[in-house]
């Protein structure tokens, strides 16, 4: 485990190693942040103390368990577990609050945003975001924390329920979504039907 820097700038890693566009973030209920740090060639989670110290990183570029190939979006649950959308190699790997690997959930498309809902029951929300290039895909697949797809929705497009390069999702609740969208330029509110 890497010490915390109490005389380094707040935030900071280790000399040499800083953020390369960084994704997305999260927190845990002890308040620690988990940032994404996966569009360029860093591929890793860094995790922070609620107060901004670096406490530690996990994962490298790679396609094997704890490696990362695109880090698009972070999530965590109620127990502390974090879901990291590992876009190029089409999962969302599972790790608890130290950085150990846990579990994949695949056959949800290439996961770009990804949030976990409130409730008794929580849910992974992970859209399926088409590229720059084509207007395939677009769907947000809903999705158990054991893994199971429960369900999906929309496609890619510019009507209503229709998503267009969805960089962003927050779900307070298991039938309520806010959706960001890069083509659209705009966010949409989505209520889903139980």
């Amino acid at each position: 485990m890497l010490p915390l820097l109490s005389q380094a700038t707040p935030g900071a890693g280790p000399n040499g190693d800083s953020f390369n566009r960084p994704a997305d973030v999260t927190w845990d209920k002890s308040g620690n942040i988990y940032v994404a740090d996966g569009f360029g060639p860093n591929n890793r989670v860094a995790k922070f103390s609620k107060e901004g110290n670096f406490i530690k990183k996990w994962g490298q570029t790679g396609s094997g368990q704890g490696q990362f190939n695109g880090l698009r979006g972070i999530a965590s649950d109620a127990a502390g577990n974090i879901y990291v959308a590992d876009a190029g190699n089409k999962r969302i790997q599972v790790f608890d609050g130290e950085g150990t690997f846990k579990s994949q959930i695949t056959n949800i498309g290439t996961p770009q945003a990804i949030c976990i809902s409130g409730g008794p029951t929580q849910y992974i929300f992970s859209s399926n975001s088409n590229d720059p290039e084509s207007m395939d895909n677009g769907e947000i697949y809903k999705v158990q924390l054991s893994g199971q797809v429960v369900g999906k929705f929309g496609k890619a497009g510019k009507m209503a329920k229709e998503f267009g390069m969805t960089n962003s999702l927050d779900c307070r609740t298991d039938t309520e979504l806010i959706v960001g969208e890069i083509w659209n330029w705009r966010a949409q509110k989505v209520t889903l039907k139980r």
